[in-house]
């Protein structure tokens, strides 16, 4: 899987140079939103301030559409401070260029695998049970899991790079007694709470990957007997047997269903709480002129932006689960041809 792409002379050019050209755009995102970030603070401080315009009300009114929708800061040289839509326009560019390309990537890591298994598996003359679903959709399956989540970590570990040391900063405006003797306390706190939730996500959702794993081999199981059954109706795809098949699906679903449940009941009361955390942490500190409503933002923006990193694995748990029930099967897969490929030549 990793040997097909990454250490084929065949696909170096598509896997160190395209991931590269990924890494340097995603670096760009992370950039612009620590740049949306700073950009928070300005504004809504403004908003926070926009009573002592009241007597100069146009103003107030120039510099709120100015932090909006102002290019002033491009036509300047990029002086000064750029205003939301200098920020934000450049971003969608490049979010859509990213997510384009890390499509492609993804489907030239398919083709890499795919046609490193074909030729072996043309070359054994023994069967391998389910190597048609391995080639065509494990092989997709493990592609398109990886393009997604491997963008997120890639962007997760450059967001942790880009944002620790602002959070860390803000960690100055903490002020809730035994947090605000703690220097960096908010990327502690982050960094705490993020490998405690993914802790107990691990015991709480320890059985999953056993039943995706079970799942594929029902789920073969009744593809096989339809697959043959287009050809052989009188031998294969008799309703009683596929019955029987469907009991087994529906019987493991089922269980699925029901530990992804506890599972899902457990990471959304996790979510909500964080939602709110930021604001028990900093918001005492609004009412005792600690920080104003643009630091509070910050700080949330910021705080989220961390935890997000930190947590990466905790909100992705049910793909992380699919990835390696397929990762097993893979495996497995190319242990299978490498030992036949062994009996061969003995």
């Amino acid at each position: 899987m990793i040997k097909a792409f990454y250490q084929s002379r065949q696909w170096a050019l598509w896997a160190y140079g395209g991931g590269a050209l990924l890494m340097s755009s995603l670096w760009l995102q992370v950039q612009m939103t620590v740049a949306i970030n700073e950009w928070y603070g300005r504004f809504y401080d403004l908003l926070q301030n926009a009573a002592s315009f009241s007597e100069k009300p146009q103003e107030g009114i120039d510099q709120f559409f100015s932090e909006l929708i102002s290019i002033e800061y491009a036509t300047s040289g990029f002086t000064g401070n750029p205003s939301f839509v200098v920020i934000a326009f450049p971003y969608v560019v490049l979010a859509i260029f990213t997510g384009w390309f890390t499509r492609i990537y993804g489907l030239r890591w398919r083709e890499a695998i795919t046609f490193n298994y074909i030729p072996r598996w043309r070359s054994v003359d023994h069967e391998i049970e389910g190597a048609s679903q391995r080639i065509q959709e494990d092989c997709n399956r493990f592609a398109r899991i990886v393009e997604s989540l491997g963008l997120q970590i890639v962007r997760a570990v450059m967001t942790l790079i880009a944002f620790t040391p602002v959070l860390y900063g803000l960690s100055e405006k903490v002020d809730v007694p035994v947090l605000r003797d703690i220097e960096g306390s908010l990327v502690w706190g982050a960094l705490v709470i993020s490998f405690g939730g993914l802790f107990i996500s691990w015991f709480v959702g320890w059985k999953l990957p056993g039943l995706e794993y079970n799942n594929q081999k029902v789920e073969a199981a009744f593809r096989k007997d339809l697959v043959l059954g287009e050809d052989d109706k009188v031998n294969y795809a008799d309703l009683g047997k596929l019955r029987g098949f469907f009991k087994d699906i529906r019987r493991n679903y089922q269980r699925l269903y029901f530990h992804y449940g506890y599972f899902d009941a457990w990471s959304t009361s996790y979510d909500q709480f964080m939602a709110i955390v930021p604001y028990l942490v900093m918001g005492p500190g609004l009412f005792t002129g600690m920080l104003t409503l643009g630091v509070m933002v910050q700080v949330s923006n910021a705080f989220s932006k961390v935890h997000g990193g930190f947590s990466l694995f905790l909100h992705n748990w049910t793909t992380i689960t699919e990835l390696r029930s397929i990762w097993k099967r893979l495996h497995e897969f190319e242990a299978n041809l490498d030992h036949h490929e062994v009996a061969m030549t003995a």
